[in-house]
């Protein structure tokens, strides 16, 4: 995929150390004037490929950067962990996903719901080499976002990431750990394993993800 991968990004040093609320309201006034720029100044002929807004999460580590840079066909030799949140446009032979991504450090992740409004799927990136304790946090927060108001109906692809690594559980395993059988029951959702040593096998999630957003569409056009 060589189509030019367009991004916006907000570095958030507001989040470190000490901050305020007055601080991350600021932040959420620059995402909406992003918005605003987006429908007010970028009018023209109607795309050939329909759009949808995707927020992708996860933890630190877990891999998002790296695998949102290369689908985009971006250098990945100094990625470093997201402080605040990133837009990137993703071209796909049939769609094109605009990601925000959001930071996932511990003084980032209590503001995250502020940024799922208008959201129309949910990536929700795990490690799965990381250790017992991460991937309890990592299966909590994974909880809440399927049950969170704004998302529950939306289509989940989930990936469990770092498949290359000697320590990562199957999909199997974290399918069983994440308990996702009865607690996405009737939702819509994608389990797959990942990893940046196998972009093919990413991109074929991606277009699974995609399939369920047109249905999801064709769901929404016949109420």
């Amino acid at each position: 995929m060589h189509s030019i991968c367009s991004s916006f990004f907000l570095d958030s040093r507001l989040y470190s150390g000490h901050h305020h609320f007055e601080d991350n309201d600021k932040l959420l006034r620059h995402y909406m004037d992003y918005l605003c720029f987006r429908t007010l100044c970028c009018k023209g002929p109607p795309p050939p490929r329909p759009e949808y807004d995707v927020v992708c999460i996860g933890l630190t580590g877990s891999g998002k950067t790296s695998l949102l840079s290369r689908l985009c066909s971006e250098a990945t030799d100094n990625i470093v962990p997201t402080t605040g949140f990133s837009i990137k446009a993703v071209p796909f032979p049939n769609a094109i996903l605009n990601v925000k991504e959001l930071g996932g450090a511990d003084s980032i992740k209590k503001y995250w719901s502020r940024y799922y409004q208008g959201s129309q799927g949910v990536v929700f990136v795990l490690d799965s080499a990381s250790s017992e304790e991460d991937l309890e946090v990592a299966r909590t927060e994974l909880h809440s976002a399927l049950q969170h108001p704004q998302l529950c109906t939306l289509p989940f692809l989930i990936l469990a990431n770092h498949q290359d690594k000697p320590a990562a559980r199957t999909v199997q395993e974290i399918k069983k750990y994440f308990e996702l059988e009865p607690l996405a029951r009737g939702k819509s959702w994608i389990l797959e394993g990942s990893s940046v040593d196998n972009m093919e096998a990413v991109k074929e999630s991606f277009s699974q993800l995609i399939h369920l957003l047109e249905e999801k569409d064709q769901e929404t056009g016949r109420i």
